[in-house]
């Protein structure tokens, strides 16, 4: 790789050469007849990862662009849309949502645990709902949400899925095509974007709809956007040739590599691989006594909420980190100053992540504080070649 830099934040993460090398190919006209083809195998790429029987809209946008494409054409003003929290970006749905004049319900989870089906569907029974927001993993806590538990419940009570899987898609399950509980019962929506488990450079906005969520967008007389109704985009996605906006050109062909790669690996290796990240990170850290915030059985595998124990101090750790060409992200909201997030997802291999270990061991040495950053390797070592299947 040329990065000069283990970018172990949760997103952006780190960019292999083949990508870099997409990235920087020359610029062609965007109704260039073989841009459009790039662009075109791009969508087509995404289709497969995601299995859809729908529509996808790959456009240039960050996440939370993702995020309003989803709600805005799905849910109406004053129509329920119900958030399912597990921390700081379930909770941006709300504002999302109050922003456009959508009423906005919320069941929310304590920071490191999972909002259950029980409490979703005590809550669906109270009102009717158009649709209900899961964050897959939550980028703030580390937590996940549990499909196969939410899914079913929420669509017995005929409401829309509408998955965020920003810091999820391409490391963990999300397949439109399966069927959840006895029923059968799908996602509806996943939204993402490039810059995470993708391990493409950030700036593309990625929206799946099903054919469900289609017909609930036809039924809707207009929506409060441009740039983000999906109707102004669908003759490009149908032939990229055809203009709206001008997409981002470099970061398509980035971003058409990306998926190229995921697909080469093959999505069950993919899974799996980035549970053995999770397992051997939280294993080697809990050495040092860095405790993940969210327990195993809710635990994202892209990225962990790291506790510190007492006495390390958050900006002085992470600037000495860096000093040694690791970067860690801040935690965020009350868990600043007493948590760091790593991400462990994309392009980022063992060699990385057990360096890191060894890294994180001698800034906390250089600290004051007594560690072992030899069993803390063989932790790693031991958690990454257990079976977890």
């Amino acid at each position: 790789m040329r990065n000069k830099e283990m970018l172990l934040i949760p997103g952006p993460t780190p960019v292999i050469d083949s990508i870099y090398d997409a990235l920087g190919q020359e610029t062609w006209s965007h109704t260039d007849p073989r841009f459009a083809e790039i662009y075109k195998n791009a969508i087509e790429q995404t289709k497969q990862v995601l299995q859809t029987d729908g529509e996808v809209f790959v456009i240039g946008g960050s996440g939370t662009l993702a995020m309003e494409m989803a709600i805005l054409n799905t849910v109406a003003a004053g129509e329920k849309l119900l958030v399912v929290s597990n921390g700081y970006f379930g909770d941006r749905f709300m504002k999302l949502g109050e922003a456009f004049g959508i009423d906005i319900d919320v069941v929310q989870a304590a920071w490191g645990e999972s909002v259950t089906a029980a409490e979703v569907e005590a809550k669906l029974k109270e009102d009717t709902y158009k649709a209900v927001t899961i964050t897959h993993a939550d980028t703030s806590t580390g937590v996940a949400a549990d499909l196969d538990e939410l899914v079913p419940v929420i669509k017995k009570h005929e409401a829309l899925v509408i998955l965020d899987g920003v810091c999820a898609t391409a490391a963990m399950e999300e397949d439109m095509s399966k069927g959840y509980g006895p029923n059968n019962e799908k996602i509806d929506v996943i939204l993402t974007g490039s810059q995470k488990a993708i391990g493409v450079p950030p700036g593309i906005a990625v929206v799946a709809f099903n054919q469900s969520a289609l017909d609930v967008r036809r039924q809707m007389k207009h929506v409060p956007a441009y740039y983000t109704d999906i109707y102004n985009w669908l003759p490009i996605m149908h032939q990229p040739q055809n203009y709206f906006a001008t997409p981002p050109v470099n970061l398509v062909y980035a971003y058409n590599e990306g998926m190229k790669l995921v697909l080469e690996e093959g999505m069950e290796k993919r899974h799996e691989r980035h549970l053995r990240f999770s397992k051997g990170v939280k294993a080697g850290l809990a050495e040092y006594g860095m405790k993940a915030l969210a327990d195993e059985n809710v635990a994202a595998t892209t990225l962990t909420c790291i506790l510190y124990p007492k006495g390390v101090e958050d900006t002085q750790f992470r600037a000495k980190l860096a000093e040694k060409g690791v970067v860690v992200a801040g935690a965020l909201a009350h868990l600043s100053g007493k948590a760091f997030r790593i991400g462990h997802m994309g392009n980022t291999t063992k060699e990385m992540l057990k360096e890191a270990v060894r890294l994180i061991g001698i800034t906390l040495q250089e600290m004051g504080h007594d560690v072992n950053i030899e069993k803390a390797q063989e932790q790693f070592e031991q958690a990454f070649s257990k079976q977890t299947v």
